[in-house]
């Protein structure tokens, strides 16, 4: 049995050890660390760490410095290829800042105060591993310079971006997933063109009139909702074979501003065109999963739009049907409807 004396030694002993020392035994004492100095220390795996961020033993190639209340970037140590700087008072980006960071594959710094002047024109031109690049909810006006082209991952929603230019998005071959959704976006011009491995493209909540011109021919989704389009130009979908999402709900399509055989195409699961001004059901392909035309101004229940010819093997594959908020009811609905309609059952009236 442990007497009470010696439970006091023990306790004397462990006062009695340097400080250095028991951090260097105890795998946690990163956590206790002082921040907010703004010079490097040494963490207990040997390499060199800000005051103000933490970096884990366990993982000596991340860097957190989320949520510190940081206005200026940190000391990046060389090593670092993952760096967390979101949720911050941060507003430049100078040149200087990112000497060291050569090697980030990670690089999260939305919800900062990021503007694009206080943004260095090589402040990314060396990191050429970088692999995604948030920078949603900053102050942004422009896509900032020098992007690599090892980005596949790049977030800029949430900004005042108005424009974008050809040389903002060049060679970046590897692009996969491009947010630009709630700016201020005018003119997308051709500036899409070169992205030729893009997959996932979020325009929504710009202030566009028209559809993008020559978009990736690999696009799978494409979100458009939320601007001023009140058209749609012919062959639309032709230079996009492999699309399966559109979603272009509260816009300013009409029945005129859309091409016949639009959406008559193979390969699209799901079509959004919700909170618009259609009059009528567009004419779509027989493979289409969902559709949403919920709100518009829809009269008439057209059977055409879904199926030419009804029989064993040719019918519509449409799961999901919204037609509420409309000019019409479930009586409108013609009774064949269930021979073309077949696998529908959700219709929404």
């Amino acid at each position: 049995m442990v007497t009470m004396r010696g439970v006091a030694a023990l306790f004397l002993l462990v006062a009695l050890v340097p400080s250095c020392v028991s951090h260097e035994r105890d795998p946690f004492a990163w956590l206790r660390s002082p921040r907010g100095h703004g010079f490097l220390r040494v963490d207990s795996a040997g390499g060199e760490c800000p005051e103000e961020c933490d970096c884990p033993p366990t993982f000596p190639v991340a860097m957190y410095c989320d949520g510190r209340g940081l206005t200026a970037m940190p000391s990046i140590p060389a090593r670092m290829k993952y760096l967390y700087l979101q949720n911050n008072l941060i507003s430049a980006i100078p040149d200087s800042a990112m000497v060291n960071a050569t090697n980030l594959v990670w690089l999260l710094m939305h919800h900062n105060q990021l503007t694009s002047d206080a943004i260095g024109e090589q402040a990314f031109a060396k990191m050429q591993g970088l692999d995604r690049l948030y920078m949603q909810h900053n102050n942004l006006t422009r896509i900032p310079s020098n992007l690599p082209g090892s980005l596949r991952d790049l977030r800029l929603n949430h900004n005042r971006i108005e424009k974008l230019t050809p040389a903002e998005l060049d060679q970046m071959d590897n692009l996969t997933i491009l947010y630009l959704h709630d700016n201020a976006v005018t003119d997308v011009g051709t500036s899409l063109k070169g992205l030729k491995s893009l997959i996932l493209l979020d325009i929504s909540g710009n202030h566009l009139k028209t559809v993008p011109q020559a978009l990736p021919e690999v696009l799978h989704q494409l979100y458009l909702e939320f601007n001023s389009i009140d058209s749609l130009p012919e062959g639309f979908l032709a230079g996009v074979p492999q699309l399966q999402y559109i979603r272009m709900a509260h816009n300013q399509l009409t029945d005129k501003g859309i091409p016949q055989n639009t959406f008559n195409v193979s390969g699209l699961v799901e079509l959004d065109l919700s909170f618009n001004k259609l009059e009528r059901i567009p004419l779509v392909s027989t493979t289409l999963q969902h559709l949403y035309l919920q709100a518009n101004q829809i009269k008439e229940f057209t059977l055409g739009s879904f199926c030419n010819v009804v029989d064993v093997s040719n019918f519509s594959k449409l799961q999901t049907l919204r037609l509420d908020g409309n000019e019409i009811s479930r009586e409108d609905i013609p009774h064949e409807s269930a021979r073309c309609l077949r696998q529908a059952s959700n219709i929404e009236v």
